[in-house]
């Protein structure tokens, strides 16, 4: 079989890191601005350094965190993972004019959720 990498054009969009609440997903980006000069945006749910990293203020999908990875075509790579045993969670999924744009698998691999977001 071919690699995923290859098929989709797969790339690691950003990991996601499960913080315990704002004080702290606000002191991790910190951190992270003053390492890798990353830029901070405060959200609702979660707190960017730069487009490289996501701290979930709460609890966040996955034991320890998500990994973000950019796909070409996301049906048909959900399609690719279910075949290895990995299913979309459906309430996580995002349509537009008729296309999955977003959804997360049902597989953690080292505390990792895995979500699949299409790229172009």
């Amino acid at each position: 079989m071919e690699e995923a990498a290859k098929l989709f054009d797969m790339k690691v969009l950003h990991v996601g890191i499960n913080a315990t609440g704002e004080e702290q997903a606000l002191g991790w980006a910190e951190e992270f601005l003053k390492f890798f000069d990353l830029p901070t945006k405060n959200g609702n749910s979660s707190v960017f350094a730069g487009t490289l990293v996501e701290i979930m203020k709460g609890n966040g999908r996955g034991t320890v965190g998500h990994i973000a990875f950019g796909v070409n075509d996301v049906d048909k790579a959900v399609e690719y993972f279910k075949e290895r045993g990995a299913n979309p969670i459906e309430e996580t999924r995002k349509v537009v004019d008729g296309k999955t744009t977003f959804v997360y698998l049902d597989k953690e691999i080292a505390g990792f959720a895995i979500h699949l977001n299409l790229v172009k």
